[in-house]
């Protein structure tokens, strides 16, 4: 039995799912996640909380949250730095601080097409918040990072079922750039391809563009104005991201990864082909 434990630290668009993406349909054997989160709250008293749930074995744990360069994320990796640890964020993007993260001995998985969302209150209310959430998770699954991470964790899940153990296992290093996520994506026809590539590009642009709106700019109409077009560049993403999907289904190509019972992974591409 591989036992993951996730701790969700604030909210990432891919915080929704993270915990879910090695047991789909709920029928796989051989692992057991169990979650410690601390909503939308991301401070080093809320690392400390994390800290209760030690009370439950994991054989490796992912920390995911928004900026592990923040007080809160570094206060709970110290916190977990005895167990083999993944961090999954969207920065830090300098490599000098990636390295740091390896030379201590964590894992990482930093992916910058996860967009920050325009956290100001003249914008942002909850069906707000929902909506972009909604359009930053049809980008992050139709366009190849659903599946990296998937597979990353399947890779550190294969070497517990090895045998493997602390500082044994080989975590992953990976800086998940947009043509780095696109390959992972699994798609045959070239438009959908560079359909979704554009959408994790502008993905990524979101960020530089609320950035300013969340910490610099005092305006209320500045603020406004560039939350506002943050949200429209990822409502357009997530368009684009469907439009890639749609053109995979109209020639009968989505590739498609379910985990069997035993964690194998199988793959199909026609709608009425059985995995394999």
């Amino acid at each position: 039995m591989v036992n993951i434990g996730f701790i969700k630290m604030g909210n990432l668009g891919m915080s929704q799912v993270i915990n879910l993406i090695q047991d789909e349909i709920a029928a796989r054997e051989g692992i057991t996640v169990r979650v410690c989160g601390t909503g939308a709250k991301m401070g080093p008293d809320d690392a400390a909380y994390t800290e209760s749930f030690k009370q439950w074995d994991a054989d490796f744990v992912i920390i995911i949250s928004p900026n592990a360069a923040a007080p809160g994320p570094t206060a709970a990796r110290e916190l977990w730095k005895d167990k083999p640890c993944i961090v999954v964020s969207d920065g830090p993007t300098k490599k000098d601080a990636r390295q740091a993260l390896e030379d201590e001995g964590f894992g990482y998985i930093i992916l910058p097409v996860d967009p920050l969302i325009g956290a100001k209150r003249e914008f942002l209310d909850p069906v707000e918040m929902a909506s972009f959430n909604a359009d930053a998770m049809k980008v992050l699954s139709l366009c190849g990072v659903v599946r990296l991470i998937q597979e990353e964790f399947d890779k550190v899940a294969d070497q517990v079922n090895a045998g493997k153990s602390g500082k044994d296992l080989e975590l992953p290093h990976i800086f998940a750039k947009p043509e780095k996520c696109v390959e992972h994506g699994g798609f045959a026809n070239p438009y959908a391809k560079a359909k979704a590539l554009a959408a994790l590009h502008m993905a990524e642009k979101v960020a530089q563009v609320n950035f300013p709106a969340c910490f610099m700019l005092k305006d209320i109409e500045q603020v406004c104005l560039a939350t506002a077009t943050g949200h429209e560049i990822m409502g357009a993403a997530a368009v684009l991201a469907t439009q890639a999907r749609e053109i995979e289904k109209s020639n009968d190509t989505v590739f498609r990864q379910p985990h069997a019972k035993d964690g194998t992974l199988l793959t199909k591409t026609k709608l009425y082909e059985k995995p394999q």
